[in-house]
């Protein structure tokens, strides 16, 4: 097959990088709005070809959209004049929106899907090729898609060594607003609000290993995320709101000195590392 990648920055580059070691794979064409990303998605060996959209429209199989979920909106109308063979995968983080836009034409070719992997980087020179190794994928609403396109997806994503988990676009929000939006509000909160409060030099003196985890996803994409934010608001308000409550809860025992009820609350907190 032959696939064509628009975005290659982490996702799309890392997704590069995967599948041109496959042997269902003959050639992995990409594109990017930036074309200094183009030139370096040729230099570091993520793709073997820059293509035009209606290049990469006529010549391939499957087309990947690793863009922010903004961009995926936009772009979804210039595939209306797809060939009924090619299958369009979507890689966002959000899902409600993104299906809500895709035009009714090219439904069936369409496979709303988010890889659950990343990093803190972005950009070609992030891109590796191990990073969908062993991690989920969610595809959903498969049912409004052609069964061969569905195949296709999860035949293509079980080479690459992810695991596949299928879920309503509307389970799919909600779920990770808490699991995976909610995260990235708490680190940009907590980033902004130390970079309010203390100096440089005290940030780096001080900022130990339990800091250093808790801010490292707020060096992420602000266009991505601020994209990802718009499109899941409600559920992410709601999310916003329940982590409020428990801070809010904690708050009034360390303020009220329930010693015992605090410890009794972080021991229940606590029992996530039996789940993970």
């Amino acid at each position: 097959m032959k696939i064509g990648i628009i975005g290659l920055g982490l996702i799309g580059g890392s997704l590069g990088l995967s599948l041109k070691n496959e042997k269902l794979i003959s050639c992995v064409s990409g594109l990017d709005l930036n074309k200094e990303h183009e030139q370096k998605a040729l230099e570091l060996g993520l793709v073997h070809e820059i293509l035009t959209l209606d290049e990469m429209k006529k010549k391939c199989d499957m087309i990947f959209l690793a863009i922010p979920v903004e961009a995926i909106i936009k772009i979804v109308k210039d595939l209306e004049d797809i060939d009924e063979n090619t299958t369009i995968i979507d890689l966002g983080s959000t899902k409600e929106k993104i299906i809500e836009a895709v035009p009714e034409k090219i439904r069936q070719n369409f496979i709303p899907a988010h890889p659950m992997a990343g990093t803190e980087y972005s950009g070609p020179q992030a891109a590796f090729p191990g990073l969908f190794k062993d991690a989920v994928v969610i595809i959903c609403d498969f049912k409004e898609s052609s069964e061969k396109h569905v195949k296709r997806c999860v035949e293509l994503f079980s080479h690459i060594g992810m695991k596949i988990v299928f879920m309503s676009a509307k389970e799919h929000d909600h779920r990770t607003s808490v699991i995976s939006h909610l995260p990235h509000v708490i680190s940009f909160s907590l980033a902004s609000s130390v970079l309010k409060k203390e100096n440089k030099k005290d940030i780096i003196a001080l900022g130990g290993t339990s800091f250093k985890d808790m801010i490292r996803i707020a060096k992420s994409s602000p266009v991505m995320w601020s994209d990802i934010f718009k499109q899941n608001k409600d559920n992410l308000i709601n999310a916003i709101d329940m982590f409020k409550k428990e801070l809010e809860d904690c708050e009034i025992l360390v303020k009220n000195e329930k010693w015992d009820e605090l410890k009794d609350w972080m021991s229940e907190a606590r029992k996530i590392r039996e789940i993970l």
